[in-house]
Formats: C-alpha cells, sequence, structure tokens
C-alpha cells in the first residue's frame, strides 16, 4: 500500500520544464496544475491568487514594513519549529536564510499578490512560504519547485495558519510604519515650535467663531499647534504598545491544532528577538483570532492626527489667505504658479494636499470600521483591506507631515506691519479692562468704538472711568496676551 505522505507529495510536486528549455515549470494542487515561470520564487498558490484578484493593481510590495513584518514571522516560526523539534536544523536554517534576504530588501519584487484579496490574506502568507521555500532550495542548491526537499506548507508553513500569521506579521508591520511616522510628528512639532519662537512678541487678534476675539502673540498660536501634535505623538505611543500583544501559535481559530504545545511561547520568543519590542503572547487566543480592536484603535488615532493636522492646515490657509482681501497675517512660502489664467496668484497648495490626506485616512477609518464590524463568529475575513488602509495611511499621513514641514512651515513669514495696525485700532482689548470698568460700561464703549471708528483707549479715558496711565498700563502686550497669569503674578506680590 502506498505511503499517504509520499503520494501527498507527489501531488504537489512540481515537474520543472526548464532542463529541456522551457521558461516554465508545472505545479500541481488540488485544483489541478498550472504552468509558473521557471525563474519565479512564488509558486501556484500566487499564480491562482493573480488570476483571481486583479483588482488594485498595487502588489503587497508596496507596503514594503508588511514584507519585513511577514519576513520576521517565518524567520521566528521556523526557529521555534527547531527548538522544539517539529523542523530539522537543516531546513529551519534554509528558511531563516531566505527570511534574512526578505528582511534586508531582497526579492521584494517577487511579492506580487494583490492588495486587495479573499481568503482572509492566505494569498499573502502562501506568497511568503513560496518564496521562501523557493529560495531556500536556491540556497541549498536545489532547482525551485523541488518540494520535496523544502515545502511552502509542510515546513515554511509549518506549526503556523494564515489566520495567526497575518495578523501578527501586520502587527510588526504596523510598529514600524508607526515609528516612522512618530519621527516626522517629531519633527514637524519642533518646526512649529521653533516657528513660534521666531513670532515670539508679534501680537495679533485672536478670533473664535471666525469673529473677533482678544488679543493674543503669533507664538503662542504656533505653540497650540505644536502641542496638539506633541499629543498625538503620546497617543500613537501607546497604541505601539498595544500592538505588541499577538495570536502566533493560535493557529487556525486559537486552539492551536497542528501545532506543539510549546510552539507558541517559543515563536514569541524568538519573535521578540529578532524585532527587538515586548512581543506578548494574547491570553486567550481564541479571543484574539477573531478580535481586530487594535487596529480599529490604530486607524482611530490616525483620523485624530490626521483631523487635527487638517484643521492647523485650515488655519495655515486662512492666516495667509489674501494677499489684498484676505487675512493676509502670514505669507506662506510660494511653491508653484496657482493659476493658468490668473497671472501672479499662488496657492496654498501644501496645506491644500495635507487636507486632503486627511480626507483619505477619515475614509479609510470608515473602511476599516465596516471590516471589522463584518467579522463573523472564530475569525474576521477582512485583513487584508485593514492592512491595506492602516499602511497607506500611514505612509500618506508621512508624507504629508514632511512636506507640509519642508515646503511650507519652516518658510512661513509674519507680516508684521499689517497686524501692528490691526491690534492698534482693536476694539476687542477693552476685554483686558472689564475687572476695572465693568462689562455694562465696557460693552457700551465697544458700540461707540465700532460705530465711530474712534480709538477704544481714548474712549474709556474720555469716559472718566480711568486714567491714561491706568489704561497704558492695563493694555501693555504682556497684560493683553498673558492677562491671567500676570493677574494672579501681581496678587502674589501683594501679600
Amino acid at each position: 500500500m502506498a505511503d499517504p505522505r509520499a503520494e501527498q507529495t507527489f501531488q504537489k510536486s512540481i515537474h520543472t520544464l526548464s532542463s529541456n528549455g522551457a521558461a516554465f515549470r508545472v505545479e500541481t494542487d488540488s485544483l489541478g496544475s498550472k504552468r509558473i515561470p521557471a525563474d519565479a520564487y512564488w509558486g501556484i498558490n500566487v499564480s491562482r491568487a493573480l488570476d483571481n484578484f486583479a483588482i488594485s493593481g498595487r502588489p503587497i510590495s508596496v507596503y514594503p514594513d508588511f514584507l519585513f513584518g511577514y519576513a520576521c514571522v517565518k524567520q521566528a516560526a521556523a526557529r521555534a519549529n527547531a527548538e522544539i523539534g517539529a523542523l530539522d536544523a537543516t531546513r529551519a536554517g534554509l528558511i531563516d536564510r531566505a527570511c534574512e534576504e526578505i528582511k534586508g530588501g531582497r526579492l521584494h519584487e517577487q511579492f506580487i499578490v494583490d492588495v486587495m484579496q479573499g481568503g482572509a490574506g492566505t494569498s499573502t502568507n502562501m506568497n511568503f512560504n513560496e518564496v521562501i521555500a523557493n529560495r531556500g532550495l536556491e540556497l541549498a542548491g536545489h532547482s525551485k519547485g523541488s518540494y520535496e526537499q523544502l515545502d511552502p506548507n509542510d515546513h515554511v508553513n509549518r506549526s503556523q495558519s494564515t489566520n495567526d500569521t497575518y495578523p501578527t506579521a501586520l502587527k510588526v508591520g504596523l510598529m514600524l510604519s508607526i515609528e516612522r511616522l512618530l519621527t516626522e510628528l517629531q519633527q514637524l512639532e519642533r518646526a512649529f515650535h521653533d516657528k513660534g519662537r521666531e513670532f515670539a512678541g508679534i501680537v495679533k487678534i485672536g478670533r473664535t467663531q471666525m469673529q473677533d476675539a482678544v488679543p493674543m502673540t503669533l507664538q503662542q498660536e504656533f505653540e497650540g499647534f505644536a502641542v496638539t501634535l506633541a499629543e498625538d505623538h503620546a497617543s500613537l505611543e501607546g497604541v505601539i504598545r498595544r500592538l505588541a500583544e499577538v495570536n502566533l501559535g493560535a493557529t487556525a481559530i486559537g486552539t492551536g491544532i497542528a501545532a506543539d504545545p510549546g510552539f507558541a511561547e517559543a515563536s514569541r520568543k524568538h519573535l521578540a528577538a529578532i524585532t527587538g519590542r515586548p512581543i506578548v503572547t494574547a491570553p486567550n487566543l481564541i479571543e484574539a483570532t477573531t478580535d481586530v480592536g487594535v487596529f480599529m484603535e490604530v486607524s482611530a488615532t490616525l483620523k485624530r492626527s490626521a483631523m487635527k493636522l487638517s484643521k492647523i492646515c485650515n488655519d495655515l490657509r486662512l492666516l495667509g489667505s489674501g494677499p489684498q482681501a484676505g487675512l493676509n497675517e502670514i505669507n506662506l512660502p510660494p511653491r508653484q504658479a496657482g493659476s493658468s489664467i490668473m497671472p501672479g496668484k499662488v496657492n496654498p497648495v501644501i496645506p491644500e494636499v495635507v487636507n486632503e490626506v486627511a480626507f483619505v485616512v477619515a475614509g479609510g477609518d470608515v473602511a476599516l470600521t465596516m471590516a471589522a464590524e463584518a467579522g463573523q463568529l472564530q475569525l474576521n475575513a477582512f485583513g487584508p483591506v485593514m492592512a491595506h488602509v492602516l499602511f497607506e495611511s500611514l505612509k500618506f499621513m508621512t508624507a504629508a507631515m514632511e512636506t507640509l514641514r519642508v515646503n511650507c512651515v519652516t518658510g512661513i513669514t509674519a507680516n508684521k506691519e499689517r497686524l501692528a495696525h490691526q491690534v492698534s485700532s482693536f476694539v476687542g482689548v477693552i476685554t483686558a479692562l472689564i475687572p476695572h470698568i465693568g462689562y455694562a460700561p465696557a460693552t457700551r464703549l465697544a458700540r461707540e468704538a465700532l460705530a465711530t471708528n474712534a480709538n477704544i483707549a481714548d474712549l474709556v479715558v474720555a469716559s472718566g472711568l480711568l486714567t491714561r496711565e491706568q489704561v497704558s498700563a492695563l493694555l501693555t502686550v504682556e497684560r493683553l496676551t498673558r492677562g491671567q497669569e500676570l493677574e494672579h503674578g501681581d496678587e502674589e506680590g501683594t501679600h
């Protein structure tokens, strides 16, 4: 009687035809046989994915952090399998070497399945299994497709399933991408701080609901931009910590079927060593296999950051509007001609493109939210669209922050003369006098100043409510822009 394992190996074997001059090999699976280019590192599973998922035209290789993460997972699995005796050292070593090459940027052109795919990411997992197997065979001196020596499923995928490797690789890749974003976010935050210091002492009119409010400095406005970005930095760092919890070892649904009981801990240990991150195994692998809450958190945190960044860009566009009929308080660096018909027009193109990125991130969050809700029973099948949304959002946001910093923020200048003119005739400074003259008299004088275009300080003096010296002392730049702080300081000095 034939050995079932031998028969299985025969059914999955590849008949390499390159020896007689053909430029392809034939691979066979449970659905039949297909021709595969002889020099391809991928195999029949990827070929079927190419037939089925010609959707976006974008291969998974457009997200190199994801490739790095998946190679780390496969490498950790090989080392764990060797440690627990589930895989011989020779095969494990070949897998390890192939993964190390992928981590270093080699063979990325071989990861060609579409980012949009059905099957919960199985096509992506098999793309890795096949490329790693064929590269391992090559390293051992065998021809591609000699799967009896190193098989994509039996050896590369030993003790694993798409359902634990895909989300784990996604988490590792997201950590890397978020760290890149944080680097750029920190630089943008610093650029706003630097610009704020450059604008120290420049007084302007603050606005609420698009109406004149009270004085502030341009430094305070730009420092506000920096502080709000710093808050997002802290939020994203927290998300990275939560991404470190993985379900590797869960296999299909979290029961660990087809894996040695020691695989989960061994693979966790090796993945932590490979990535240099505090990887932990989820306390309940069944729950962890079906739960995608952390991906929703990443998306929501990115959306929050994108919306805040977009609001900052709205402010920059408003503050720089004009130059003749707008606010024209600041000058945005001119980056390109703004019109094909209006001579001399320059548009705020850098803040605008950041706005557009924010719109994409918000839309992606909606798509990911729907994908998260669509999960059923023991698995959410929509990991691929989540991966696409998250990596695209991170890629766009990182690039948007860089162009905003380099091509806009660092080159902003202040229109000091215009700001000084606005402040000198600003009725709203009377707000600083309310504690000394009362709300009702201040309202009456403000209305009179607006109606007659008179100087508010002169009106206050003429009313007899305060002397010229008192008004001058109360309307200094320091009191107008840091009034409450100074009042407290005065009170402390009197005790």
